[in-house]
């Protein structure tokens, strides 16, 4: 088991993920993907388990990708499966997220079912402010819950969005002080829990039915327009104005 992921089985069926890099605000790396992923398929075939809770260790929920650990590997990336493990995973699934949630930690909000947020959250989807795509499934999926057009904007912006924003939008389903947060999340994951699995795992499977292909559909697009994009002069130009702590100067790729 991997210290990048905490894993906490409560009494109530309720498993708790713990995401586990806080010096890296919590960034994915290609342990903690895969950990993320054996976390899943194990709790998806555990009869203990009935509902999974997912938060983020320490101040923050998850910075996205850790782009030091996000080289080439052979075959299929250890985010795609993750991402994939997510979007199947058959049973609810409550997240608690605050402070910073970037990126990938914003897209794996998207496929939560309930989406609590603690005051101090700092949400963004901020692919076109690196010269790439949406990943995870999330140029459809903040669509179908939000709408076209809020979703466009929010994409096309890559804008930061507050706790009041998220909920106000629909991406979030509550918010509380940071201090409760975790407390109302495992909350809402207990009563969920009560039910019989076969009951939770069906409704589940109904509610995202007619999402997933979707969704599978649309990872399967991002995933061309990510290969087309990454490495690009604006990418790079990008990935080196925030190692420099500057603005990114994109004009200069339009002669």
């Amino acid at each position: 088991m991997s210290d990048t992921l905490l894993q906490q089985l409560d009494g109530g069926g309720v498993l708790l993920l713990t995401l586990n890099r806080p010096k890296k605000k919590n960034a994915f790396n290609k342990e903690q993907w895969l950990a993320f992923r054996d976390a899943l398929v194990a709790a998806s075939e555990n009869p203990q388990v009935a509902c999974v809770v997912i938060t983020g260790a320490d101040s923050d929920f998850s910075s996205g990708v850790d782009l030091n650990d996000f080289s080439d590997a052979d075959g299929e990336h250890p985010f795609e499966v993750s991402a994939k493990a997510l979007v199947d995973f058959d049973k609810p699934v409550v997240s608690a997220a605050k402070g910073i949630a970037v990126g990938g930690g914003a897209t794996l909000l998207l496929h939560t079912d309930v989406v609590y947020v603690g005051h101090s959250l700092r949400l963004r989807f901020p692919f076109t402010a690196l010269g790439l795509v949406p990943e995870w499934g999330s140029s459809y999926q903040l669509q179908a819950i939000i709408g076209a057009r809020k979703a466009a904007e929010i994409m096309y912006t890559s804008e930061w969005l507050n706790a009041e924003k998220a909920v106000d939008l629909g991406i979030a389903s509550a918010s509380f002080d940071d201090d409760l947060l975790l407390d109302k999340a495992m909350e809402k994951a207990r009563e969920i829990a009560q039910w019989p699995i076969s009951s939770l795992v069906e409704t589940k499977k109904l509610m995202r039915s007619v999402h997933r292909a979707a969704i599978h559909s649309a990872m399967g697009g991002e995933t061309e327009g990510m290969a087309r994009l990454a490495g690009s002069a604006e990418n790079i130009e990008a990935v080196v104005a925030i190692m420099e702590k500057r603005k990114p100067d994109f004009k200069q790729f339009r002669r």
